[in-house]
């Protein structure tokens, strides 16, 4: 038990020292054993959660990088274009400078040409972070998904210990292989 003094107990906490003194008989010390076990697990899988949903974020701020500097090009090409269509209008009104205006016009197009690769390299390097992005975020579910069902598995592990309700510690331990199957899933990229 607590020693002297203020002290503050969780829900179990009381119940888990007397399996941990040995009050209370092996089916008490099997209840506090698996649930420090899946506490531990489920302390990862929330490590991992939170961690998947950084990569998320940082993947998605790339992608928002990507589609900016794809976008830069995008009207650095339409400036080209607009450059193009006065030296189309020019050779058209200057018939002197046609050869002038027509290898601006070739210059143009090259130009265009080249921004227009860039800008479309950009958004598949886009395309590819938001993609990275979506795939963390479902992985970062599935890592919350599995955390939730082992805090459950936790509490009724709690309820079953107060209660001695048999049938509680079968929704414990089943809620607790149902988390850890899906924190494999989670670990899988299912």
């Amino acid at each position: 038990m607590s020693g002297h003094g203020f002290h503050v107990h969780g829900p179990h906490d009381h119940e888990l020292e007397h399996a941990a003194q040995g009050h209370g008989g092996e089916h008490t010390n099997s209840i506090a054993m698996f649930t420090a076990i899946i506490a531990t697990v489920g302390a990862l899988f929330g490590y991992m959660g939170g961690a998947t949903q950084a990569n998320a974020g940082l993947y998605k701020n790339n992608a928002a990088i990507k589609k900016t500097e794809a976008s830069n090009q995008w009207n650095y090409y339409q400036a080209k274009s607009s450059k193009q269509n006065l030296s189309e209008l020019a050779m058209e009104l200057t018939p002197a400078k046609k050869e002038f205006y027509q290898d601006e016009i070739k210059r143009y197009k090259g130009e265009k040409a080249e921004i227009k690769a860039a800008a479309e390299k950009l958004e598949a390097e886009s395309k590819h972070w938001d993609e990275q992005s979506d795939a963390q975020m479902h992985q970062h579910h599935r890592w919350a998904q599995a955390t939730t069902v082992l805090q459950v598995s936790i509490a009724m592990a709690a309820i079953a210990l107060l209660s001695k309700k048999k049938w509680l510690e079968f929704v414990m331990y089943g809620a607790g292989a149902v988390g850890v199957v899906i924190g494999v899933l989670a670990a899988m990229h299912i």
